[in-house]
């Protein structure tokens, strides 16, 4: 079935057909190229987004449906290209991260993760996914089901709170730095 764009008057209820006809195939055919089904969706929303920002400059002749599955698939590898990339920027900056954990000790670690546990749930968590899983905060607020400020608030919670329980930790690896050197 090929659907093109026309003069409809009504593009807004066009595009939305679109998504209700075509969103689950995308989304399937997403998810052959990502493996990640979080990642499949967010590259069809992008998708459909994209067309809803540029429904009245797409070509009248271009069949909906290969203009979509066409902006999936360049959508997914742009993805897995930015994945790459991210993969070896973290390859090549691995060592530095591991060598100041040995730098830190076992003793160190310890109290930075007992202080990290002594946080609040919510807090916990969300400093635990910002600083060790990575994610950005509007990921975290959508996970979550919060409000970006709401991340915001917590994570500045969370880190006022540690630099003043670890400002003594802090000292004494600055001055073995300092004498080190």
């Amino acid at each position: 079935m090929n659907i093109y764009f026309g003069k409809a008057k009504d593009q807004d209820k066009l595009v939305e057909e679109y998504f209700q006809t075509y969103f689950e195939g995308l989304h399937r055919y997403a998810f052959t190229i990502l493996k990640d089904n979080d990642d499949a969706k967010d590259a069809v929303q992008a998708v459909f987004l994209k067309l809803w920002e540029k429904r009245k400059e797409i070509d009248e002749q271009q069949s909906v449906k290969s203009y979509l599955y066409t902006a999936v698939y360049h959508y997914c590898l742009n993805i897995k290209r930015h994945q790459k990339v991210k993969d070896s920027y973290m390859a090549y900056h691995q060592p530095v991260y591991e060598h100041r954990n040995e730098l830190v000790g076992k003793e160190t670690h310890r109290k930075i993760m007992e202080h990290i546990e002594a946080l609040s749930p919510q807090c916990k968590l969300i400093f635990s996914k910002s600083r060790f899983e990575g994610l950005k905060y509007a990921e975290i607020a959508a996970d979550m089901g919060l409000s970006v400020k709401t991340v915001e608030v917590q994570m500045g919670k969370a880190l006022k709170i540690l630099r003043a329980k670890l400002f003594d930790i802090m000292m004494i690896l600055l001055a073995w730095l300092f004498f080190k050197s």
